[in-house]
């Protein structure tokens, strides 16, 4: 039983130790101007804000279009909000 805590104990601790290098190295890279992330499907947005301005319900947008509810919530917030960078479009 000790044993098996202690292996669960030191995998959390690795995956942490993990988690904290891959992020630093994303920090670095964006800092190098060698990451900039995903780019948005401004078609699949184009077409949320499409949908929404019809009054099509957010639960349907995204099952229409393949996509996540948070993902729909996101966009539409983004048209709602357009000075706010990297969402819409």
């Amino acid at each position: 039983m000790q044993k098996m805590l202690l292996k669960v104990t030191l995998q959390i601790a690795r995956d942490d130790y993990e988690d904290r290098r891959k992020r630093q190295g994303i920090e670095i890279a964006r800092s190098e101007g060698r990451y900039k992330g995903r780019r948005p499907d401004t078609e699949k947005n184009q077409k949320i804000i499409e949908l929404r301005l019809r009054g099509v319900s957010i639960s349907q947008t995204a099952r229409f279009l393949g996509c996540s509810a948070a993902q729909v919530k996101r966009v539409w917030a983004g048209y709602k909000k357009p000075n706010k960078p990297g969402v819409g479009s």
